[in-house]
């Protein structure tokens, strides 16, 4: 069939210099959302993008994405007109679904069934509101639908109806053409309303069916920044939903952020404020503490991540113990059972198995093995302000607090590095190294005093 999502309205109440459609929603702009429930209705269906303002910046952000086709709406003349500008890409023999730049909550499921309900006919998904101020109203006689009436132009009668149009409709395309240059814009807003088809189907005897939305958060579209943040929620508590309905212990469904894939094992515990996005594997008995953000990070089984953790582009092993306060940037490496502490940070570094980097410590560009102690303040010195260099600590090798290493530079396996070292040179195996200046005092110096 063809999919036609109609992206091409300003969003005046939006506020903001980018395009409505691209404003996010959970990491992703509200048209990537729809474009993706569309894509899971079939792989051989005709994708077709309506934009109009802000065309450019749309294209540009799904410009690597072959399979989407764009029709412009030059001039914003209503959602009738928008539709006719797609007609030329659209496969007259197939069913047209409409769908909305702007809703981008809709489900699959629900798509589905307006599909099947059409019956290769009009079909048009509707929803009940107890409040239905601002939406186009269905109007029945004995029970079939006689017409869409937009707010603006409906009676008091006609505005006590719950039943609304949301906008979504699948339309045969050969009567399209036809109907849509029948449209006239004698109405309040002075557009021409795809809502108007209905009364034309009706008018010729083409059945109108409707399939009705399980709740209104699906359907609901998007016009500022209030209501972008009641579907982010809306859209946060389902996700949230679905973790606990897999096993997971979320202590507050209210308090938690998925933007991305979050797959979680068995026993997995995650408290208040955490925001994952990305691609983000829990093991099984995971412990996530509060306020930590995780992007595209892979954590083993058992392993413990204290509150305000920030971690991206890493890999940490099972039966680790992580935080609080600890940083992992891409390319981090953690073996089992290795501890990150509190104001540490690991960048593009391999942290073996059973190793310790507890306080306030900075290891980048680093191959460490296993059951190394990193003391206080440890600082690798991998840049020389062109290039990076890397650092090489064997296993079991203690080094001290406040201690330097300035790449490149090796230290040996078991050798221990004595507090307060600048390391320049490869520490041997097995062997005490010190680099420091030797501790004096100067008798009888005195503090410079300010002179009057």
């Amino acid at each position: 069939m063809n999919i036609v999502i109609l992206a091409a309205g300003m969003g005046k109440r939006m506020r903001s210099r980018l395009p409505k459609v691209l404003q996010p929603l959970a990491d992703k702009p509200m048209l990537e959302h729809v474009i993706e429930k569309a894509r899971l209705l079939g792989s051989d269906n005709r994708l077709i993008v309506v934009v109009g303002h802000g065309a450019e910046a749309v294209k540009s952000y799904f410009h690597d994405q072959s399979d989407i086709t764009f029709a412009t709406q030059a001039e914003q003349l209503g959602t009738g007109h928008a539709l006719l500008q797609a007609l030329p890409y659209c496969d007259n023999s197939k069913s047209t679904l409409v769908l909305l730049g702007d809703v981008p909550l809709i489900r699959t499921e629900t798509l589905q069934k307006l599909i099947v309900a059409s019956g290769g006919n009009v079909g048009l998904l509707t929803v009940l509101l107890d409040n239905p101020t601002g939406y186009g109203r269905i109007v029945r006689k004995n029970g079939a639908v006689e017409a869409i009436v937009e707010e603006k132009d409906a009676s008091a009668e006609q505005k006590a109806i719950r039943e609304v149009n949301t906008g979504i409709m699948v339309l045969p395309t050969e009567r399209l053409e036809k109907w849509l240059g029948e449209l006239g814009n004698q109405n309040a807003q002075g557009e021409y309303y795809l809502t108007d088809v209905i009364a034309r189907a009706v008018g010729e005897g083409v059945p109108v069916n409707t399939a009705l939305a399980s709740e209104a958060t699906e359907v609901e579209g998007v016009n500022n920044k209030i209501q972008l943040a009641t579907l982010e929620r809306a859209y946060q508590l389902e996700k949230a939903r679905q973790l606990m309905a897999g096993g997971v212990t979320v202590i507050d469904p209210s308090r938690i952020d998925v933007r991305g894939e979050l797959i979680c094992g068995k026993d997995v515990t995650i408290d208040v404020g955490c925001v994952f996005s990305g691609r983000v594997v829990l093991g099984d008995g995971v412990r996530v503490g509060a306020y930590c953000v995780l992007k595209d990070v892979e954590i083993g089984s058992e392993t413990e991540v204290l509150p305000f953790c920030h971690f991206e582009g890493a890999a940490v092993g099972e039966q680790a113990r992580l935080g609080p306060f600890s940083r992992l940037r891409p390319g981090a490496t953690l073996a089992n059972q290795t501890h990150i502490g509190n104001f540490v940070e690991i960048k593009k570094s391999v942290i073996g198995e059973g190793s310790k980097v507890n306080h306030l410590s900075y290891i980048g560009d680093t191959d460490m093995g296993a059951r190394v102690n990193i003391g206080a303040g440890t600082i690798t010195c991998n840049y020389d302000g062109v290039n990076k260099f890397r650092t090489t600590i064997m296993d079991d090798a203690f080094i001290g607090s406040d201690t330097q290493l300035v790449a490149p530079v090796t230290v040996g396996r078991g050798a221990t590095l004595g507090a307060g070292t600048t390391l320049t040179k490869d520490a041997p195996d097995g062997e005490l190294t010190i680099a420091r200046a030797r501790q004096m005092t100067v008798k009888g110096w005195k503090r410079p005093v300010k002179k009057k």
